[in-house]
């Protein structure tokens, strides 16, 4: 009697595995980071052991990636062909992402802390976060333009450092909140925030800031 073959798993399967194992490698990178967070702890908490985690990922760099790529994803996955968009309607998506964040601390902390870690030497998530940096800018930049074409308003130098400041400030006003989530209100900060970047851009006027001597000494950095 031969022994019965054993069927190959099948796709929704594997791909219900790897969701498992991303989700617990969210968890796990979250509260200990890339370095400190192993792929024995992650096999530990779907089941599994270390070999087959790389069996579904390959290594645990490439988890990572797939970990970050996983956290964007989930940003746009309600969007129209799962891309934000431009112009007016890409700021309001920003602070509607803000309020979603606001019910979602888990995959918040795993961006914090790995954007963190990216900045440190060899990190194998420094090019996604450089790019990821990049591509937003450039996004948010265009959005700028779009909106002010509408508009008549000419501020290129304005929108270089609006665009920054809007990304900083999401990710600023994260880490505040999950310190002391009492004391920050994510949602309505973030929305506060973005709103008067972007007023600054569309209806700029002189600067408060530059009343006092000590600021009037150094040199002009912005055109709002």
């Amino acid at each position: 009697m031969t022994a019965q073959r054993r069927q190959p798993r099948s796709r929704p399967e594997t791909l219900a595995r790897r969701r498992e194992i991303l989700d617990a490698a969210v968890e796990i990178f979250g509260s200990k980071g890339f370095t400190g967070g192993t792929l024995q702890e992650i096999a530990d908490q779907v089941g599994m052991t270390h070999a087959g985690i790389l069996h579904h990922f390959g290594s645990k760099h490439e988890l990572l990636l797939e970990v970050l790529q996983h956290r964007d994803d989930t940003d746009v996955a309600d969007l129209e062909e799962q891309h934000i968009p431009d112009g007016m309607p890409l700021f309001r998506h920003l602070v509607r992402t803000a309020f979603v964040n606001a019910h979602r601390a888990g995959i918040v902390q795993t961006f914090v802390v790995l954007s963190a870690e990216s900045v440190t030497h060899d990190h194998p998530g420094r090019e996604f976060f450089e790019k990821r940096y990049r591509t937003l800018r450039s996004e948010v930049a265009h959005a700028f333009a779009v909106v002010c074409a509408e508009r008549g308003v000419t501020a290129p130098e304005t929108i270089a450092f609006a665009s920054a400041s809007i990304l900083a400030v999401m990710d600023g006003l994260q880490v505040q909140w999950l310190l002391e989530p009492d004391a920050v209100d994510l949602a309505r900060a973030t929305e506060f925030a973005i709103e008067a970047i972007v007023t600054a851009v569309l209806t700029p006027t002189p600067s408060p800031l530059r009343d006092g001597a000590d600021v009037e000494a150094q040199p002009s950095r912005s055109t709002v």
